[in-house]
């Protein structure tokens, strides 16, 4: 089994981002789910967002590096839309990753450097997804997966964003219970 690091998405550390590590550690994993906000919640996404900024993304990106700077090297590190930032750039700056799960969002691999040689990735969106689609973020997925050996991008049909948080309004049953399972076919979760 292994042991994972789930960043939540800009509403916060919400009951829906733990159920989705709950849904891990029934599986047998470790899960940890570090605070990037300190307690803060939203909601809604432009006012998760709006504080992002006020803090700073370097500074979103440091509070997950500080995160996970007393756990071991082999770790998944997934995150949710906002959480993608600090996942991916652990993902492909710190030594030893197991792998990469980015829900909803993904960032350039140029943006952290190349992506590390045997580290398998998942990037999961819906296919009408505004956010996903129009700004970037499959794009930037198709790309990854050309270029990475053990990339996987899956699109479900719809348009939310937060589909698989299971306390917002975007969530959808089935393409998150598919989304689980996936997650836990990603070889470095076995």
């Amino acid at each position: 089994m292994a042991e994972v690091v789930l960043f939540h998405h800009a509403l916060g550390l919400t009951p829906g981002v733990t159920a989705f590590a709950d849904d891990l550690r029934a599986a047998g994993h470790t899960v940890h789910t570090p605070d990037l906000f300190e307690g803060a919640t939203f909601d809604c996404v432009e006012a998760g967002v709006g504080h992002a900024r006020e803090i700073g993304s370097g500074e979103v990106l440091d509070r997950g590096t500080r995160a996970v700077a007393d756990l071991p090297e082999a770790l998944v590190y997934a995150g949710t839309s906002l959480g993608v930032l600090p996942a991916q750039r652990l993902a492909q700056t710190r030594p030893g990753a197991r792998g990469a799960v980015l829900l909803h969002s993904c960032i350039p691999a140029e943006e952290f450097g190349p992506w590390p040689a045997g580290v398998p990735v998942q990037v999961h969106g819906m296919d009408a997804d505004p956010l996903f689609v129009d700004e970037g973020d499959l794009a930037a997925a198709r790309a990854l997966a050309a270029r990475t050996e053990h990339a996987e991008v899956f699109l479900y049909p719809g348009d939310q964003h937060h589909f698989a948080d299971r306390t917002l309004p975007s969530y959808d049953a089935g393409a998150a219970a598919l989304l689980t399972r996936r997650v836990l076919d990603l070889p470095a979760a076995r």
